[in-house]
């Protein structure tokens, strides 16, 4: 599997939050008005777009995306995405990759809270993404700053046209009021709404794959720093979906084999207000939730034992030490009552 290479054009938020249009997670596209030249499920595909010289279909040329026929009667088209959890969209990108003379010169968006039910010809749509000027072969990448919390989107494309992919980012929300107290979740999971905060380097992967369901799929799908030429250590930051008490941690070095972390620690804290730098800064003098622990090649570690007994907290810093890849990071605990 191909996964996306990162854009250093790209916004914060693209390497923040999870894709909530991922059908990995269970996103799916259930409607769209018009699919003539390309299904609109490419569209969710979580690799990157391909062009492929010469490949023809029955209605003519391959596009790895979702395309609709050259309207001739006014109007637009659209697509219904149902996202893989209900969440607070903090960003998205439009993504028209080789779609040169056949991408929409513009698109919105327009997202509706319907946990129980698909949409229908009543249902109130709220616009999070205004009509944006779309270019060929580009991303469009558009912040968003609705707070409320969304399970189905209505992409407009106007009038018609191509778009090769498109990234929802946000985080998950999770109604905790009737979890069970005595379970153990993982708190750094991302359906479970855990996000990253910031790392220090995401040279060859983002962090935020470490969050990802399963474990990862090649050395790719996963968080790799750069090689470290300095002293000291990389890091990454996590807000966990809950406050709770950390009782089992797995840290994997899937396909990682020679590049992964000698050593790692985690340090953890519960947080109240404050910014997200103001989390960076603390987190050099938090507690130790894992004192430093010997990692292995393409291994799943697991600790139990060596956990300080901190009480609930909400916020993780991972360490690896000095530099490396890591595939998934799990933090299995109890959510604070």
């Amino acid at each position: 599997m191909a996964l996306p290479t990162l854009d250093p054009n790209a916004p914060e938020f693209t390497r923040r939050y999870p894709n909530l249009a991922d059908p990995r997670l269970g996103a799916v596209a259930t409607f769209a008005t018009d699919e003539f030249f390309a299904p609109k499920d490419r569209m969710l595909n979580p690799e990157p777009a391909v062009f492929i010289p010469g490949k023809y279909d029955d209605h003519g040329k391959w596009m790895d995306g979702w395309e609709t026929r050259r309207r001739r009667n006014g109007g637009y088209d659209h697509c219904i995405v149902k996202l893989a959890r209900s969440g607070v969209v903090k960003g998205v990108d439009i993504d028209t990759s080789h779609f040169t003379g056949n991408f929409p010169p513009a698109a919105s968006i327009e997202a509706a809270y319907l946990p129980d039910g698909e949409p229908t010809d009543a249902t109130q749509w709220t616009e999070i993404v205004p009509s944006t000027t779309l270019q060929g072969n580009s991303h469009a990448y558009v912040a968003v700053s609705n707070p409320g919390a969304f399970t189905h989107l209505r992409v407009n494309i106007f009038p018609d046209g191509g778009i090769a992919r498109l990234r929802v980012y946000g985080q998950p929300q999770v109604d905790w009021k009737g979890a069970d107290r005595i379970k153990l979740f993982d708190l750094a999971a991302m359906e479970n709404g855990a996000y990253v905060v910031e790392a220090n380097n995401e040279h060859f992967g983002p962090a935020s794959r470490m969050l990802m369901p399963g474990r990862g799929e090649n050395m790719g799908d996963g968080w790799e720093t750069r090689r470290r030429r300095e002293p000291g250590n990389d890091w990454c930051i996590l807000q966990l979906g809950a406050a709770g008490t950390i009782e089992k941690i797995e840290v994997d070095t899937a396909h990682f084999k020679g590049n992964y972390p000698d050593r790692c620690s985690i340090q953890a804290a519960f947080v109240e207000g404050g910014t997200d730098q103001s989390v960076i800064t603390q987190s050099m003098f938090w507690p130790v939730l894992l004192p430093e622990q010997k990692l292995s090649m393409d291994a799943i570690h697991s600790f139990a034992e060596q956990i300080a007994k901190l009480g609930p907290v909400t916020h993780v810093r991972l360490n690896i030490i000095p530099d490396g890849g890591v595939s998934r990071l799990r933090l299995w605990g109890k959510v604070k009552k």
